[in-house]
């Protein structure tokens, strides 16, 4: 395994401080950069061997735990507009910049870091060449109904901090391994997310699928077919909806969430390297 090059640098928003960053450097020529996205409650260590694989493709990996997250400052479960996420992202690839030199930069966004990262290339697609997404939290099966919504909505206001939606540990991965060290790790947050979290969540998704169309950089979208937190429909709407002449749309059948972390990821591990090198000039 690599040794991750750990850096602690101040992203945009004053309000959380600075944000825990890591990066995984390619033990020979580096021949891209990966800005990876972490999904709801958890944070960036959880992408080691996923790093690793691509590391070891000459592909740079950087990643940083979103506020409330992980090592990061803010409140767990809790995030005061969805925009704060995707500020923050961006503001990572500036200070990339002059790491990045002359590579080619690929996001790579998984659950609510699929859906950040969406937002991402709604606002500012020219900064990088491609994007993976896995298990894109686009749309949802947890999505309250409408009566239910209407008083998240209200908490979000009157409570904002207040816990309304819980995620089932067991919907990670069918490997009983994998839930048990998502259960045990102190760093992911096992509480409820918040009223504000939740309203801010679903109006994003909202927003991602009404404006898919403007999104026309290479993309490569995967989800497990069992998924029970992330929609697999979400990511089919997607790749529907986006306008990209380049685009792969791969449903895992009978995967969980975390596709990288089922049984069968070192064959997705290798399949995102092979499309990242394929689209490296």
């Amino acid at each position: 395994m690599n040794n991750p090059q750990e850096d602690v640098s101040t992203l945009p928003n004053s309000k959380y401080g600075p944000l825990y960053c890591q990066r995984w450097e390619p033990k020979g020529v580096k021949r891209a950069v990966v800005l990876l996205v972490h999904g709801m409650g958890e944070h960036c260590q959880r992408y080691q061997v996923l790093a690793d694989t691509l590391a070891d493709k000459g592909i740079a990996v950087c990643a940083f735990d979103l506020p409330g997250h992980g090592q990061s400052p803010g409140t767990p479960g809790y995030v005061e507009h969805f925009s704060d996420h995707v500020d923050a992202v961006l503001e990572y690839r500036h200070q990339l910049s002059s790491y990045c030199d002359d590579v080619p930069v690929f996001l790579l966004g998984h659950s609510m870091g699929g859906l950040i990262s969406t937002l991402v290339l709604l606002r500012a697609q020219d900064q990088f060449n491609g994007c993976i997404l896995s298990g894109s939290a686009i749309m949802s099966p947890l999505q309250p109904g409408a009566m239910q919504m209407c008083i998240i909505r209200l908490l979000s206001f009157l409570a904002p901090k207040s816990g309304v939606l819980q995620l089932d540990a067991a919907g990670v991965s069918r490997d009983p391994a994998v839930v048990q060290d998502y259960t045990n790790d102190p760093l992911v947050h096992h509480g409820k997310a918040s009223a504000r979290l939740v309203k801010e969540l679903f109006d994003a998704m909202q927003t991602a699928q009404n404006e898919a169309g403007t999104i026309s950089i290479p993309m490569l979208i995967m989800h497990g077919g069992a998924d029970s937190m992330a929609a697999a429909q979400g990511s089919k709407l997607l790749h529907d909806r986006i306008s990209s002449n380049d685009k792969t749309l791969i449903i895992y059948d009978d995967l969980f969430h975390e596709i990288f972390n089922e049984p069968e990821g070192p064959d997705i591990h290798a399949a995102v390297a092979d499309w990242i090198n394929a689209h490296v000039q």
